[in-house]
């Protein structure tokens, strides 16, 4: 994958990587990785969704959500958590995707949409995954090609399956690699 030109927000530990609707993945994990750094808390908050106070109520010993005025020290920690993890994600999006964002709730949500609007469903993603594998299988090196352009090639459709969760061994890499190179 080339790099994404002219990326001079977000390269900072203290600024979140700045998305722009272009390279999705490659601000996925970096963003990923700013936020397990800043406060690994803040990434179960996007995982499992924001942490409600609730209490008990009568005998059923039903719960219900708490009043602010009901919070105690651990009850505010946790819901700022919520806030955090909300700000980093709207602090990393550029204008246009904060129209495509800006009605969710949660940082779960808006991990959720930009997901879902550019990897696509379980079902596109099926299709990008079958389509990468067939692309592995038949994977050849150019005519008119350098060793080096083949392997930038072979490493972006490694990446885009590991992307989609499917992990190749290094000697399964290599065999791979040796195997279509030209005998001259």
């Amino acid at each position: 994958m080339v790099a994404p030109p002219n990326f001079e927000e977000g390269q900072s530990t203290y600024i979140p990587p700045r998305f722009n609707g272009q390279y999705y993945r490659w601000w996925k994990t970096r963003m990923h990785d700013f936020i397990i750094a800043e406060d690994s808390e803040l990434w179960d908050v996007i995982c499992d969704g924001p942490y409600v106070p609730t209490k008990k109520v009568g005998d059923l010993a039903m719960t219900v959500p708490k009043m602010r005025k009901e919070y105690n020290n651990a009850d505010r920690k946790a819901v700022e958590k919520k806030f955090r993890a909300k700000k980093i994600l709207v602090c990393g999006i550029g204008p246009d995707e904060y129209n495509r964002i800006s009605a969710c709730q949660s940082a779960k949500k808006i991990w959720e949409t930009l997901q879902t609007a550019h990897e696509g469903t379980t079902q596109v993603k099926k299709s990008k995954f079958d389509m990468l594998t067939t692309e592995y299988e038949l994977f050849r090196m150019k005519d008119d090609e350098s060793i080096q352009d083949m392997h930038t090639r072979f490493t972006f459709i490694i990446n885009e399956l590991h992307s989609l969760g499917e992990i190749i061994s290094k000697n399964k890499l290599v065999r791979k690699i040796v195997s279509v190179l030209p005998s001259s």
